[in-house]
């Protein structure tokens, strides 16, 4: 849906921070070229480092007192979330990418039309394949025994897999559509480069993490559902080969809420995929883009050329 556009310069700049698209603002624009240098980013990685790495030390001697598995691979998993968690602090405010995912959030909030008929097409097929990987005795064995820090590993591990192969895909529907829209009309101030198409493709990628995880969270809460109804206790110690583990009262076993997590979190890749590569959805969400996409470039000739 496109909206009505600006008529001068200030009224652009608050109209591409309203779209979730600060880096076609010069000024802003300008000052995250600096915070991407070199020497500011090599700082961000030292700080990170500094808490990583104490951090990750700490929760290895923790699980490691307790005399519970998997010290080590709790201890990197701990670093790493740490180093993750500084890098997307520094995006979100000195990058000002926190702007990009307010309107992306808002965007897919508005897009679940779309989204429904994604879900029913991917569900089923998604949902007869890891059903099936569900009622599985080596997958229970295996999910099971994850201890947390290889577990929240593999999650980490199908996000990034999900994230550039969506970063891949999406830069090419870029460019594609940077070459439809209208050429004439706009000229060569149309053509989008640098930290501009930069933003772009982040409109798109944290819009389409969002369908991804709001998916991924619906296979988790099925599985939920499903283990506390479905499945028996004593068939489930069998495979695991030990009791099941709970937390108070919840009715939820530890090791029910990993194998949840194992298949959800596969599933968010499987629908990452499915997402950019379904010609129907395309279609519609893409031909939605396409309207902002041009409206944005019209506001961007405009605001280039002063008016």
């Amino acid at each position: 849906m496109t909206h009505p556009e600006p008529t001068n310069r200030a009224e652009a700049e608050a109209w591409f921070l309203a779209h979730g698209l600060p880096y076609f603002v010069d000024p802003i624009r300008e000052q995250v070229r600096r915070r991407l240098a070199r020497g500011r980013l090599l700082l961000v990685l030292g700080c990170g480092l500094l808490l990583a790495v104490p951090s990750g030390i700490g929760s290895w001697w923790l699980v490691d007192r307790a005399e519970e598995s998997g010290a080590v691979s709790t201890g990197i998993s701990t670093a790493v979330t740490v180093l993750l968690v500084v890098a997307a602090v520094y995006a979100g405010r000195a990058l000002r990418v926190h702007l990009i995912g307010v309107w992306a959030m808002r965007q897919t909030l508005s897009s679940l039309g779309l989204l429904f008929p994604l879900a029913t097409r991917a569900l089923p097929m998604l949902l007869l394949f890891v059903t099936f990987l569900f009622i599985n005795t080596e997958v229970w064995m295996i999910a099971s025994a994850l201890d947390g820090g290889i577990l929240w590993g593999a999650v980490l591990l199908f996000a990034a897999l999900a994230a550039g192969f969506l970063v891949v895909r999406l830069t090419e529907e870029v460019d594609r559509l940077d070459d439809e829209v209208g050429r004439d009309e706009l000229g060569d101030d149309a053509d989008v480069v640098g930290l501009q198409r930069t933003n772009l493709v982040l409109v798109l990628l944290i819009t389409q993490a969002f369908q991804v995880l709001l998916l991924a969270l619906a296979v988790f809460a099925f599985f939920i559902v499903f283990g506390v109804v479905a499945m028996d206790e004593t068939v489930l110690e069998t495979w695991i080969e030990t009791d099941l583990t709970y937390a108070g009262k919840i009715p939820v076993s530890r090791e029910l809420l990993q194998v949840s997590t194992f298949l959800a979190a596969f599933s968010g890749l499987y629908f990452a995929v499915y997402a950019v590569t379904d010609e129907n959805y395309r279609r519609e969400f893409f031909t939605e883009v396409l309207g902002e996409l041009e409206q944005a470039l019209r506001v961007r000739v405009r605001y280039l050329r002063g008016s």
